[in-house]
Parts: structure tokens; C-alpha cells; sequence
């Protein structure tokens, strides 16, 4: 991996690639009163199509929180490639049993028993407007595209590094 920006068909494989190996990610929301709350979430082995899908419980409190403040970050590692990835963005809660059917994996069993049709599921969806790469060498990579909302061969929007 080297140093840029990245974009456009590039960026949505990267982030297919990162998600596939990850398996498991770590999604930080802000509380009611404001703290950052994180918690493990399990990764759709989906084709990334400009949303990350995760299931939830509709009472809980991920969902409660997105409800409030949409603001989240999905931390990523990928263990074979040494990669680590931080995506940002805005999450909402969609009760879609289509999409639910469509997404559902076996591994999701552990936590929703009776499979897509379980009582009170729903999806988490997160639109990503920032996302960024760091690998074991310390090289970082910003994925922008449609990830940052630009258009599809338009130039990458210039972004402060902001503590990064």
C-alpha cells in the first residue's frame, strides 16, 4: 500500500476487500450524554455498494443512539494483509426483511436465533463519507469516491489531515 488518495471503483473494492477480511468490526457511536460508545459488530460479506449493513435489535441501544446522533466510525483490521481502517459516516436504522433475507449469513445465528425473521430485527445501515487505510509500515491511504460523495472520476476533495 502506498501513500494518495484513492477513488471512485478502486475505493468500493478496497473497502469490499477490507470488509471480507476483517469479518468483525468495531462501531463507535455517541451515546445519549454524549460519551463514545464502541461495540464489536459483524461485517456483511456483501459487494460494497456505498452502504455497510449491519442487524441490530430495534430496542437496542446501538440503534437508539444512531437514532439521535447518526455519526458513527467503523474501526477495521485485516490480520493477513496488516491493515487497519477507520470509516466514518452517517447511520440509520431501515427495517427492510427483503434486505434482512438478502444479507443473512449463518454466523448471525449466535445472536438472532430465529434468522431474518427474528422479533424486533432490523438493519443498520451506514452511509461512509470518509475512510482511511493505514498499513503495518505506517503508509495511509485515504479512500474517497463514493465513499467521500464525490462523482465517479471527478477529483478527490481535499481534506485537512485532522489529527490523523
Amino acid at each position: 500500500m502506498s501513500g494518495g488518495v484513492v477513488g471512485g471503483r478502486p475505493a468500493r473494492a478496497r473497502i469490499t476487500e477490507l470488509v471480507r477480511a476483517a469479518r468483525i468490526c468495531i462501531m463507535t457511536t455517541i451515546s445519549l450524554d454524549g460519551r463514545l460508545v464502541g461495540r464489536p459488530m459483524v461485517l456483511q460479506r456483501a459487494e460494497f455498494d456505498g452502504q455497510l449493513w449491519f442487524f441490530a435489535y430495534a430496542g437496542s441501544a446501538t440503534v437508539r443512539q444512531v437514532r439521535v446522533n447518526p455519526e458513527v466510525e467503523l474501526s477495521l483490521y485485516d490480520p493477513q494483509e496488516q491493515v487497519w481502517a477507520s470509516i466514518t459516516g452517517s447511520a440509520r436504522d431501515d427495517h427492510d426483511p427483503a434486505r434482512a433475507a438478502r444479507l443473512w449469513h449463518p454466523g448471525l445465528a449466535a445472536w438472532f436465533p430465529d434468522g431474518p425473521a427474528t422479533a424486533n430485527l432490523t438493519l443498520v445501515g451506514v452511509h461512509p463519507t470518509a475512510a482511511r487505510c493505514w498499513d503495518a509500515r505506517g503508509d495511509q491511504v485515504e479512500l474517497i469516491g463514493p465513499v467521500g460523495a464525490a462523482r465517479e472520476g471527478a477529483s478527490p476533495v481535499d481534506r485537512q489531515q485532522d489529527g490523523y
